[in-house]
C-alpha cells in the first residue's frame, strides 16, 4: 500500500479518469479500472473488494433505479408509435406560416416529446428524420435547422420522464418525484428562451428561415384543428398516466415507469406500429440502455466509495469552499466545474462521480438541495451540444439523410446560440428560484 494525501488521491482517480475518456476507453471500464488500481494501492486488495462490492451492490439494488429500463422502454415504444410524424404534420400546418415557424414546431415538437420520451437520443433522431429534411429543403439555414434539432431533442433528458433524474435522485438522496415537478419550470423556460431566439433571428434575417407557401399549409380552420387535437391527444394520455400518478400520490417513479411502458405499448398497437421486429428492437435497445445504465452507476457508485475513503471529497469541498466571493462565488465555480466536466465527460459519470461529493458543498451553502439539484440537471443540458463529448450532436449526424449535406461544422455552428441561452436560463433561475421550487410544492404526496 502506499501513502498519498487526499489532495493528491483524489488529483490522482480524477486526472485518471479524464485522460482514460479522452483515450477513447468505454467509461464503465475506466472508472472500475481505476477504482480496483487505486484502491488496491491505497487500501489493499481486500478492502478495495470490500467496497466495490458494496458500493456497486448498493446501487444496483437500488429501487428507484428500476425505473430506468421503465422509461427506456417507453421512449423507444414511443418512438416507433407513429406520434412524432402526426405531430409535426399537425403542428407544421399552423405554425409553418411564420419566418422560422418549422424551427419552431421542431422546438415544440421536441418539447412534448420531451413530456413523453426522456431518451435524447430518441428524440433527437426522431427530429432528425422528421423536422429536419422540411427545413432544408424550404431554404432554411443549415445551422439554424441542425440548432433547433439538437436544441429541442436535448429537451428529452430535463423534462420529465427524464433518465436523468431518476439517476439523479438516489445519487443526492432526494425525492425522484420531487426532481420531475421540479423540471418542468425551467424545461419550459429554456423552450421558450429558445423559441423567442428562433423568433427574433428569423426576423433579422427572413431568407435564413422562410415562410412555407401558403398552398402547402391551405387546410380547413375546422381540419386542422381537429388533426392538432387528435395528435395531442396521445402524449396527453401518456403524460396523465405517467406524471399525474406521480403528482397525485398514486403511484412512486417507479411504478409509473411500469404504467408508461404499458401506455406506449398500447399506443402504439392502437396506431398499428407494433410487430415482432419492433418489440425485439425496443426489448433489446432497452437492455443494452439500462445494462450501460447500471455498469457506470455500479463502478462510479465504487469509484465515489475509493475515492471518499481517500478523503478525496473533503479535500474537493475544502477547495471549492476556499474559492472568493462568499457563497455565491462558490456556486459559481461548482457550475463551472460542471459546465467544464460536460466538455470531457459522459453525463452519466459526471452524475454518479461528481454528484455525491458536491451535493454535500451545496448543503454547506445553505441551498435549497431541489433548487441546487435542478441547477446542476439544467447545467449538464449544455454538455449534450459542446464537443468533444456531444450526444446530441452525434445522434443528429448520423440520424440526418447524407443528402441534406449538413456538417458537423453546420451542427457545431447552430448549437452555440442554444448554449448561451442555457446560461441565460440559469442566471433566470439565480434571480427567481420559484420557477423551481413552486411546482414540487404543489405535490399532494412526495415520493
Amino acid at each position: 500500500m502506499i501513502n498519498l494525501s487526499p489532495e493528491v488521491a483524489g488529483l490522482v482517480m480524477l486526472g485518471l479518469v479524464v485522460v482514460g475518456v479522452l483515450l477513447g476507453f468505454p467509461l464503465a471500464f475506466v472508472i472500475g479500472g481505476v477504482t480496483i488500481t487505486m484502491g488496491t494501492l491505497l487500501f489493499g486488495p481486500k478492502t478495495a473488494s470490500w467496497i466495490l462490492y458494496s458500493r456497486a451492490w448498493e446501487i444496483v439494488g437500488s429501487p428507484t433505479l428500476l425505473a430506468v429500463p421503465g422509461f427506456v422502454f417507453m421512449g423507444l415504444m414511443l418512438g416507433h408509435s407513429g406520434i412524432a410524424e402526426k405531430m409535426f404534420a399537425s403542428l407544421y400546418v399552423w405554425l409553418g406560416g411564420l419566418r422560422g415557424g418549422l424551427a419552431i414546431t421542431t422546438v415544440v415538437l421536441g418539447t412534448i416529446l420531451a413530456a413523453t420520451v426522456g431518451i435524447i437520443g430518441a428524440s433527437v433522431s426522431a427530429l432528425a428524420i422528421i423536422a429536419l429534411p422540411a427545413m432544408i429543403k424550404r431554404g432554411y439555414d443549415k445551422a439554424l435547422a441542425s440548432g433547433a434539432v439538437c436544441a429541442g431533442g436535448t429537451l428529452g433528458i430535463l423534462i420529465p420522464p427524464s433518465i436523468m433524474l431518476v439517476i439523479y435522485g438516489p445519487m443526492a438522496l432526494i425525492s425522484v418525484g420531487k426532481l420531475f415537478f421540479a423540471a418542468f419550470m425551467p424545461g419550459f423556460l429554456l423552450s421558450a428562451l429558445y423559441i423567442g431566439y428562433i423568433t427574433v433571428y428569423s426576423f433579422l434575417r427572413p431568407k435564413m428561415a422562410p415562410a412555407v407557401a401558403l398552398e402547402e399549409r391551405a387546410v380547413p380552420l375546422l381540419k386542422k384543428t381537429a388533426d392538432l387535437f387528435l395528435s395531442l391527444v396521445p402524449p396527453a394520455f401518456l403524460i396523465l398516466a405517467v406524471l399525474g400518478s406521480i403528482f397525485a400520490g398514486i403511484a412512486t417513479p417507479t411504478e409509473a415507469a411500469g404504467v408508461g411502458a404499458v401506455a406506449a405499448t398500447l399506443l402504439a398497437v392502437i396506431y398499428r406500429h407494433l410487430n415482432w421486429k419492433v418489440l425485439q428492437d425496443v426489448v433489446l435497445q432497452t437492455l443494452i440502455v439500462s445494462a450501460m445504465v447500471m455498469a457506470i452507476g455500479a463502478m462510479g457508485f465504487a469509484f465515489v466509495g475509493i475515492f471518499l475513503r481517500a478523503g478525496g471529497g473533503d479535500a474537493v469541498t475544502n477547495v471549492i469552499l476556499s474559492a472568493p466571493g462568499g457563497k455565491w462565488g462558490i456556486f459559481a465555480v461548482v457550475m463551472f466545474v460542471v459546465f467544464l466536466l460536460g466538455y470531457f465527460i459522459d453525463w452519466l459519470g459526471i452524475l454518479f462521480i461528481v454528484i455525491p461529493i458536491i451535493t454535500p458543498v451545496g448543503h454547506e451553502l445553505g441551498f435549497d438541495p431541489l433548487w441546487f439539484a435542478m441547477m446542476i440537471c439544467v447545467n449538464l443540458q449544455t454538455s449534450f451540444m459542446t464537443p468533444p463529448f456531444a450526444y446530441a450532436i452525434f445522434y443528429l449526424r448520423g440520424a440526418a439523410d447524407p443528402a441534406l449535406g449538413v456538417t458537423t461544422a453546420h451542427i457545431i455552428r447552430g448549437v452555440i446560440p442554444y448554449v448561451i441561452l442555457i446560461l441565460v436560463a440559469l442566471a433566470l433561475l439565480v434571480i427567481f428560484p420559484q420557477i423551481i421550487l413552486w411546482l414540487p410544492g404543489q405535490m399532494i404526496k412526495p415520493f
